[in-house]
């Protein structure tokens, strides 16, 4: 337990920073012109093209993405805002179509970010809660959610931003399995869902809104060389805003990253992420380890519960051309409170990937990684932009 504690405490010093500024121009420097000329604009990158990938969570999948990222402005101190617009299917009829952005306003004077994410008829493995749960507890469910969500942050100091944000989730057409691992040689067992409360098999609207505090110094949001993340915030659901649960989450994501050498080439990328939760807690609102974001290796949902702490680091090497490589690792866990993280033992995973350079100039990567977790858990993952 000790260890988590520590890292916790570490991820908050480790991310405070000092702000990049561009150098002034030298008062010796005279524009002899009538009109000194103007700076020009970034020419914004529109760049659709077409995926295939193959992940735990989905199998074979293809589709298509659209990714734009530009600038608004000319002040290059403004780092460029993107958005990301995807629409696939997968080998296991799951479909998705998603929009997601992160925006910042001239001067940086906002932070808008978020996503509209619609799942049509998306089956996932659920195993139960816990950090204990047992692979032979596999069993499938099915639904459709919409997710909205959204951000805005003020800017109240360099690099620093407060505000508020709101998200809703809309799960409809629950449906699950009547037996687990059909025609495995093990006593068949109905799913675990049905041990949680039968409301949460219902339609349910799940609506909240809170403060949010963000520290982001990062010198490129897409795929950083240096600088430093601290994000704290919550979301508190209610009656008041629709919602068919009342339950409060709070979030903590410290990220510090590092140039190893002058010319850029080596990185070392370092996250803690901490989900904690108050309150009547459906299950697909409950932290969950693993997918291609924490603890890649497990599938994600593998492990999910009311409180949830990882830690992660992962080494970006640029090898040539356009190709960079990674090495990776974590640990994690799950539990019911804080306090129970010592059961089931802590969740560890490592893998290595590699990285293409789709666009280059604003460092914009497509991610293939493999990662393996315990008890003989791996995973293949293609993804767009870096995990963390």
């Amino acid at each position: 337990m000790r260890f988590f504690y520590l890292c916790l405490l570490a991820g908050l010093v480790a991310s405070s920073a000092t702000a990049q500024t561009t150098p002034a121009t030298p008062d010796s420097v005279v524009v002899t012109a009538e009109k000194a000329p103007q700076p020009k604009r970034d020419k914004p990158s529109f760049i659709p093209f077409p995926i295939v990938f193959s992940q735990p969570e989905t199998g074979l999948g293809y589709g298509a993405a659209v990714l734009p990222v530009w600038r608004f402005g000319t002040d290059t101190t403004v780092r460029k805002s993107n958005a990301r617009l995807i629409a696939w299917r997968t080998q296991k009829k799951q479909s998705l179509v998603q929009l997601s952005h992160t925006i910042f306003t001239p001067g940086e004077r906002f932070l808008l970010s978020g996503e509209l994410s619609y799942y049509y008829k998306f089956p996932i493995n659920y195993y139960g809660f816990g950090p204990s749960t047992d692979i032979d507890d596999e069993s499938v469910i099915e639904y459709k959610v919409l997710i909205f969500n959204q951000r805005v942050l003020k800017k109240i100091a360099p690099n620093l931003f407060a505000g508020f944000q709101y998200r809703l989730t809309d799960l409809r057409d629950v449906q699950v399995n009547a037996d687990i691992n059909e025609g495995s040689p093990t006593e068949e067992r109905p799913s675990r869902l049905y041990e949680r409360d039968a409301r949460e098999r219902q339609n349910t609207l799940i609506s909240g809104l809170g403060p949010s505090v963000l520290y982001d110094g990062r010198d490129n949001v897409l795929s950083t060389f240096r600088g430093n993340y601290l994000e704290l915030s919550s979301y508190f659901n209610g009656g008041v805003l629709g919602s068919d649960f009342r339950f409060s989450r709070f979030l903590l994501d410290a990220r510090h990253f590092q140039s190893l050498t002058k010319d850029n080439k080596t990185i070392l990328a370092t996250q803690l992420v901490g989900q904690f939760h108050a309150g009547r807690v459906p299950f697909r609102e409950l932290a969950n380890l693993g997918g291609d974001k924490i603890l890649r290796g497990y599938y994600e949902g593998r492990y999910r519960d009311r409180q949830l702490v990882a830690l992660q680091a992962e080494v970006r090497r640029h090898l040539f051309w356009r190709f960079n490589g990674v090495v990776f690792g974590g640990v994690g866990q799950v539990g019911n409170t804080i306090s129970s993280f010592d059961e089931g033992g802590l969740k560890v995973t490592g893998g290595a990937g590699l990285r293409f350079q789709f666009n280059r100039q604003d460092r914009l990567n497509v991610r293939f990684d493999y990662g393996v977790g315990g008890g003989g858990s791996s995973g293949f993952y293609f993804s767009i932009g870096e995990a963390f």
